[in-house]
């Protein structure tokens, strides 16, 4: 795993990629009542607390897997309810995080940003309902590219969308799975809180641009 990187400031960044849950947005609350309402539908009991950790940094297909793992039938009756689930509801309960709108911008003035997360058919709602689509170049889920974090593809299609190579871009997460799959994909990584496991974090969004180097 390569953690050796220089983080590029100033005129040497030209993408910032931005993880969505945890960095974007508070939706811990969102992603629990969305998985329990798909739990009870069949039947089932709501996420423990490993459960609800686990929503918040697997994709949704990663999740089933683990909640099913060895219950062949109950996996795909979950994975078949939550193709058919309608997030919209659960919007209401995602928290942007403080003043993302003009944090964002300022990022824009700067260089590309896009948004690299293992959300997979609400990807699109997010930045339609949020109006992100303002400030972004790009916006890819897991539905997009074969693996999911930690694996590299969003953060490599990322790149590769917007022709910028790894050593001039940074990944903003907030999970060890966001990590990881910077560090597999050789980019410079920010983490966002103290679970980050990173040598450069920062307390929330607001913080970023000077970190940076961004006026």
């Amino acid at each position: 795993m390569n953690t050796n990187y220089t983080l590029p400031r100033g005129r040497a960044l030209r993408l910032i990629m931005l993880d969505c849950d945890g960095v974007l947005f508070d939706s811990f609350d969102a992603n629990v009542a969305f998985y329990d309402s798909i739990l009870k539908t069949l039947g089932h009991p709501p996420l423990d607390e490993v459960g609800r950790e686990l929503c918040h940094r697997m994709a949704g297909p990663q999740l089933w897997a683990h909640l099913f793992a060895g219950d062949e039938t109950a996996h795909a009756r979950a994975k078949a309810a939550a193709a058919q689930a309608n997030y919209d509801p659960f919007y209401a309960l995602m928290q942007p995080v403080p003043e993302l709108d003009s944090t964002l911008a300022r990022l824009g003035r700067h260089c590309r940003l896009a948004m690299a997360t293992n959300r997979g058919r609400t990807v699109e709602g997010v930045v339609r309902h949020f109006g992100l689509d303002r400030f972004l170049s790009s916006w890819l889920g897991v539905l997009d590219v074969p693996h999911p974090k930690p694996a590299p593809d969003l953060l490599l299609a990322s790149l590769d969308r917007t022709s910028v190579p790894a050593a001039a871009a940074v990944y903003v997460g907030d999970t060890a799975t966001d990590y990881e799959a910077a560090a597999a994909s050789s980019v410079p990584y920010v983490g966002v809180g103290r679970r980050s496991n990173a040598a450069y974090t920062i307390a929330d969004l607001r913080e970023l641009p000077d970190l940076l180097g961004i006026p």
